[in-house]
């Protein structure tokens, strides 16, 4: 481990020696990919520099206690001993997880897709504040949403809804939210006050590049038209949104939340690509595929990984087994404690496989 940390901590000095060349500063693609190289192993460096700095502490620290008779002093050398130490032991575990393979999509924005399951109008009005929940985290993070597609029903939910967030770390917080979400609450419909259970799917795929995915033309159909549903001023009466096939794989995309054709379209590829892409991505990762299949799954109420229980306000990630009692603080947005336990989990399990596999 730390002979390769030595190689990194060579390799971060190199590039800050690099981009004081004047012909670096002038070639602006090089210069960004070599300060973003630079931003990525700057944690590293700063925890390796000061584990190197807590060990250096720990040799001077037993060097002075050979060396000290006064018992005073001896204490506070020990209690000094004893923080460096435990810092050293932090510092390890931090390192080993800065040095964990970085998922190549982690700084790619996200296309989301929320879907209603089992549950009739109850299942879309829950997507419909899914939905909400994700755009006031989004906004915490200050990142941008876009909305792609929405199959709106007259009470204010939504069978269906496609959008996109862009902003740094997207995928590497949201990816964890793909799978079927549970809700169980007494619905405003329900006059017995009997509790129901619906599900609803959120599916969420990093976003392509044109480079990632290579689209045919020829093996794709455009189709527009007026824009359905709920709309602002020209949105229902110029023929603006636009429907995508793709012939090789049956994928049907649709963009209608943009006043221009143009717009849309550019939306519609955006999500084509980002399917397509996440299509490549299962057949590569085989075992991945397999988890993703089983936590997207069909809206069955037997395949979740969150329930959201209204009546007891509580919260249940069953994946990680953690309960919050805070339902209306996650439903406004505040699902950080979530987001960061599904990674420090995520990070154990890669920790302990690849200690297995030393």
């Amino acid at each position: 481990m730390f002979d390769k940390l030595d190689d990194l901590l060579r390799r971060y000095e190199e590039i800050v020696n690099e981009l004081h060349e004047p012909d670096v500063v002038n070639d602006q693609n090089r210069f960004r990919r070599l300060m973003k190289e630079q931003s990525d192993l700057t944690p590293l460096v700063d925890a390796y520099t000061e584990y190197k700095k807590s060990k250096q502490d720990v040799e001077d620290s037993l060097v002075m206690l050979e060396e000290e008779n006064d018992e005073e002093m001896r204490e506070m050398l020990k209690e000094e001993l004893a923080s460096s130490k435990k810092r050293i032991e932090e510092l390890e575990q931090q390192l080993k997880i800065l040095l964990l393979p970085k998922d190549p999509n982690d700084d790619k924005n996200v296309v989301v897709e929320i879907r209603a399951g089992a549950g009739g109008d109850e299942s879309a009005l829950f997507a419909a504040e899914i939905y909400r929940m994700y755009v006031h985290y989004a906004e915490s993070q200050r990142w941008k949403v876009e909305t792609v597609s929405v199959d709106e029903i007259g009470i204010g939910g939504m069978k269906e809804v496609t959008f996109m967030v862009s902003g740094q770390g997207a995928y590497s917080k949201l990816k964890y939210e793909s799978g079927v979400h549970r809700v169980q609450r007494v619905p405003e419909t329900e006059s017995g006050g009997r509790i129901h259970t619906s599900t609803i799917t959120v599916a969420v795929m990093p976003e392509a590049e044109e480079v990632d995915v290579v689209i045919d033309e020829k093996d794709i159909r455009i189709d527009v038209m007026r824009a359905s549903g709920n709309g602002g001023q020209c949105v229902n009466t110029t023929d603006s949104a636009v429907r995508l096939t793709h012939y090789p794989t049956g994928i049907v995309v649709y963009s209608q939340t943009e006043k221009s054709q143009l717009q849309n379209k550019a939306k519609a590829f955006a999500l084509l690509r980002a399917k397509l892409y996440d299509i490549e991505q299962q057949k590569a990762h085989d075992a991945e595929a397999e988890l993703r299949r089983s936590q997207v799954g069909t809206g069955d109420r037997s395949e979740k990984i969150r329930t959201y229980n209204f009546p007891q306000g509580r919260v249940t990630d069953h994946r990680i087994g953690l309960t919050l009692y805070k339902l209306d603080k996650v439903m406004n947005g505040d699902i950080q404690e979530i987001v960061d336990a599904c990674i420090a989990a995520d990070q154990a399990a890669k920790l302990s496989k690849m200690n297995e596999s030393a």
